[in-house]
């Protein structure tokens, strides 16, 4: 079924040019609510990665995030220049590049924790639970998941 025609397609009414005004919604208050951790949304994402072991090198970052290399090595530079994390080549291809935060960026991912929820909260709140769940499906579902 094709939801759009050359005749009905708006620019402004797509759900493309929504989906990026939501985010763009959500990267402006995250950063905002961060600015105290000297932290943007992009950094936060990349030290709760870390934490949660979903990647562990520059690779698996730039994979799991949609990031190119390039951008993900300047992002990973200033972590680093703040003290947030750590790098390592590995003992067993030192090919690869093992990342780790310090005890800063995981006193800091730790705060993320506190902040990030009620930023995402506040966004929501005029959601019932129904559509929010009804949202991530669709959601999910948009992108292929």
């Amino acid at each position: 079924m094709d939801h759009y025609s050359k005749e009905s397609f708006m620019l402004t009414q797509g759900v493309g040019f929504t989906l990026c005004t939501a985010r763009n919604v959500i990267t402006a208050e995250m950063d905002a609510a961060l600015k105290d951790l000297d932290i943007s949304s992009q950094q936060m994402v990349i030290l709760l990665s870390l934490t949660r072991g979903a990647a562990t090198t520059p690779f698996e970052l730039s994979k799991l995030l949609g990031i190119d290399t390039g951008l993900m090595t300047r992002m990973l530079d200033k972590l680093e220049t703040k003290s947030l994390l750590g790098r390592s080549r590995s003992v067993d291809d030192r090919r690869v590049v093992n990342l780790a935060l310090t005890s800063k960026g995981e006193d800091v991912a730790a705060q993320i924790q506190e902040i990030a929820p009620q930023v995402l909260n506040a966004r929501l709140k005029t959601f019932t639970r129904a559509e929010f769940e009804t949202l991530c499906h669709l959601l999910r579902k948009f992108v292929g998941d």
